[in-house]
């Protein structure tokens, strides 16, 4: 892992999971995704609405460690307010970035980028994937 993809990881999961991004229960939310890893006891839920074709209201709420927290709150920050296919579409490229050999594409995010680094502790890459997995079989399903 290059000297910039580490700093960046380790700078994005401190800033996220210290201070995520819409951190709140939302139990009248039309849709609650529960994202679980039954290895290490991660388990968040996904609150959101689906209002003109945009995911809307978008929040999480759960425990687990600094990598999942992290993610799930950046999951929450690129996801809000876009149309359905797009964020199926970033859901998709962030799983794919993440499976793939190399450092990560450089017209990526770089707070998604970050997570890249996760490739190097592949027992942290269930942390990273958690959320996005489960919001990813939910629009894919959606989508038909």
């Amino acid at each position: 892992m290059n000297d910039r993809l580490k700093q960046l990881y380790q700078s994005v999961i401190l800033k996220h999971s210290k201070e995520p991004v819409h951190f709140e229960k939302k139990e009248q939310a039309t849709y609650i995704l529960e994202a679980y890893n039954p290895l290490c006891g991660d388990k968040f839920q996904l609150f959101f609405e689906i209002e003109d074709g945009k995911i809307s209201q978008l929040s999480f709420h759960g425990y687990g460690c600094a990598i999942s927290k992290a993610s799930a709150s950046v999951l929450v920050k690129k996801l809000e307010g876009r149309p359905v296919e797009e964020g199926l579409a970033l859901c998709r490229q962030f799983l794919a970035m993440l499976q793939a050999d190399k450092e990560g594409p450089e017209d990526v995010d770089e707070e998604l980028a970050a997570f890249a680094a996760a490739r190097s502790f592949p027992g942290r890459m269930k942390c990273a994937t958690l959320s996005w997995e489960e919001m990813e079989a939910f629009l894919k399903e959606r989508e038909g």
